[in-house]
Formats: C-alpha cells, structure tokens, sequence
C-alpha cells in the first residue's frame, strides 16, 4: 500500500512540475509575442523551438529567440556565398549578400551579450538589423534567377524573425 501512494505521489509531482514548466514557457512566450505584429507566426515558432518552448524564464525565451535568428541569419549567409560562387555574374551582389547577413549576425550576437545588462541597447542592435536585410532585398529584388528568389524569401523570413528578436529584447525591458 505504501508503494502504491508513493507511487501516486511521485506521479502527482511529476505531472504538477510539468504544467509549471509549460505554464512558465507559454507566459515567456506570450510576453515576447506581445508586441510582435503576426502574434500566431510568433508564438507557433518559438513553440516549435525547444529552447524557447522549453524556457523557464522570459530571459530564457528571450535568449533562444535571439540564438533562433541567429542560427537562421548563418544559413542564409551560407547560402548567399554558395549562390556568389555559383553565379558568377552576380558574384559581387550575392557576395554583399552574403556580407549584409554577416552583419546581422554580429548585431544579434552583440545583443544577445547585452540583453541582461543593457536591453536598451540590445533593441536597438536587433532594429538595426532591418538596415542590413533591406540592403539584400535591394540587390537582388529584381533578379529572377531561383538563387535570388530562394534569398529574397529567406529575407523575408529573416525579418519575421527579427520581429520575434525585437519581441524578446522588449519582454526583457528593452
């Protein structure tokens, strides 16, 4: 009979533990959201995203929305240089490309670095990242190759979610 309870217990605990924690996640998720204009974009990612899904804390989620763009901003960088060694006509646009993606990264790792001492600042680095991926989408809008409208649709994400980084950078008190 004791095994029994304490088997009941232990199963209690853990299902309690598991809504805290889900419960802790959907309110860091929800505050990052909170002024992200596609609201269900947001939230439907950094749910899909176990680092931010998984968070126990709104800097947490924060964190792994800034690491989320960042990892979207490297293969998009990646894939600019690919495209600049497969196009050799266009080389120097998909190499500015490739340059302007370089930039964000660096902006979003700055503010990942900032985010708990200065979220001010890291906001602003986040905003500042539109700078560069309008400079891609200027390069290459008019071409109609697949290469540049495969990196115009991943800027078009990138923006998305630099939407949900700027998100992040507001819940923390930026």
């Amino acid at each position: 009979m004791a095994s029994l309870y304490s088997c009941f217990v232990v199963g209690s605990l853990a299902v309690l533990l598991q809504f805290l924690f889900v419960s802790a996640s959907t309110k860091s998720i929800n505050a990052i959201c909170q002024s992200v204009t596609d609201k269900a974009f947001c939230v439907n990612t950094l749910t899909a995203y176990p680092p931010a899904a998984s968070a126990t804390s709104t800097f947490q989620a924060a964190e792994a929305a800034l690491s989320l763009s960042i990892s979207y901003a490297g293969k998009s960088a990646s894939f600019a240089a690919n495209a600049a060694n497969q196009n050799p006509n266009m080389k120097k646009q998909f190499a500015a490309c490739k340059d302007a993606y370089a930039t964000i990264i660096a902006s979003i790792k700055s503010a990942a670095a900032e985010l708990k001492e200065s979220p001010d600042t890291a906001n602003y680095d986040v905003m500042v990242c539109r700078d560069s991926s309008t400079i891609v989408k200027n390069l290459i809008r008019k071409n109609v190759d697949k290469d540049s409208k495969m990196l115009i649709k991943m800027t078009m994400m990138m923006e998305r979610l630099l939407a949900i980084a700027v998100g992040a950078t507001v819940a923390v008190g930026g």
